[in-house]
């Protein structure tokens, strides 16, 4: 089957984890024929938003890229704004797609792709939607000029012709449904994913990544990590930490360190030997040590880290929000407050390994169920 990922309501950066990382490698795996037609926009090696030239290549995730560029004939920042391409049409008629995957749902490149779909029936067309009334519509401006006047309407527009509108998140339902007015039937949770372990594996890099980072068998390893700025809330899980009496316990760090939280955090790093910060960390790494780690810790913001963990069999504390209590089955704590997080981090500390190997193999039960995906790969071409 011959798939095309768009990612021009986003950005797609090699060599990472992303979903759209993760569903192009799939299908590559699988044996269909896939093309990534991507806008210019990546993440630096700072963590921060930057463009490329336009440009075509074989990608890291086994599929051939198309970098776009924005449509010229408008001022560059408000294109980039409404996000207009040059190039997308003809490509598509050159690669005569059985599916198209519109990676995020906010982009007038859309109303360009349902030309296209009206001229070939047999398309099947779904667009994501990772957007939520978290990250999405904040402000004056963006709520009642982009999302209102622009992205609704070209959206709404284009839904005759579209299966699903795939949701990452309860969240994402909600914006779609109550902001954007999208029929409860057009829409669907898919949300992102990782890889699920199998036992051999899983059980040969979890001893290796324990015994090279010196942990023992009867050490509890936390684990926390992402873009961490004070949104995340490293800062409370420290000082939550800190309250753990004894030494068979261990925090990692992995990530940036975001410059409202860096002098802090560093300050509190230095007063724990038990906590340690390795930086950023690739796709590979980060897995390895999710698989060495018995709880994975997010107190804040959303993080696809999360999803990660529960592949590589986590227990966790997180967030108490409707995107993770879809993955409670008795297999971590979720938390509303500072005095919830020091209360399950203890708990944590000082469960039996049978009770941590019990949440473990219910993350992994979850983590098949939800999050596997070679799965939600196959949800596309099915």
């Amino acid at each position: 089957m011959r798939i095309a990922h768009l990612c021009l309501s986003c950005f797609y950066v090699d060599d990472c984890a992303y979903q759209e990382n993760q569903l192009v490698a799939q299908h590559v795996r699988d044996g269909h024929e896939v093309v990534v037609i991507a806008s210019t926009e990546v993440i630096d090696e700072r963590g921060n938003l930057s463009y490329v030239p336009p440009d075509s290549y074989l990608g890291s995730d086994g599929a051939k890229v198309y970098r776009l560029p924005y449509w010229r004939w408008l001022p560059k920042n408000l294109v980039r704004k409404l996000r207009i391409y040059k190039g997308t049409r003809k490509l598509l008629h050159e690669f005569k797609p059985d599916v198209i995957l519109f990676h995020g749902a906010c982009a007038m490149e859309i109303l360009m792709i349902a030309t296209y779909v009206r001229q070939h029936s047999t398309l099947r067309w779904y667009i994501d939607c990772h957007e939520d009334f978290n990250n999405s519509a904040r402000n004056f401006m963006s709520k009642w000029l982009l999302h209102g006047l622009i992205y609704k309407p070209t959206l709404r527009y284009v839904l005759p012709l579209v299966r699903k509108v795939l949701c990452i998140t309860p969240e994402s339902i909600d914006f779609m449904r109550e902001f954007y007015g999208v029929k409860t039937e057009l829409l669907e949770l898919f949300p992102l994913g990782g890889d699920v372990y199998e036992d051999d594996a899983y059980d040969r890099v979890r001893k290796a990544e324990r015994r090279a980072r010196g942990i023992s068998d009867g050490t509890c390893l936390f684990v926390q990590s992402g873009k961490l700025n004070n949104a995340k809330k490293l800062i409370n899980t420290l000082h939550a930490f800190r309250k753990i009496q004894g030494d068979n316990v261990r925090l990692v760090v992995a990530g940036k360190l975001m410059p409202d939280i860096k002098k802090e955090v560093e300050l509190l790093l230095a007063a724990d030997p038990r906590v340690s910060f390795i930086g950023w960390t690739d796709p590979n790494q980060l897995k390895a040590l999710l698989c060495a780690a018995d709880v994975y810790v997010q107190p804040g913001s959303q993080s696809a880290t999360m999803q990660m963990s529960l592949c590589c069999r986590c227990a966790f504390v997180l967030d108490d929000v409707p995107s993770h209590q879809i993955y409670h089955d008795d297999n971590g704590y979720l938390v509303k407050n500072d005095t919830q997080l020091e209360a399950a981090l203890l708990k944590m500390a000082h469960a039996s390994r049978t009770e941590l190997i019990a949440m473990s193999n219910r993350s992994r039960d979850v983590a098949a169920k939800w999050l596997d995906y070679r799965q939600l790969a196959q949800r596309i071409v099915a």
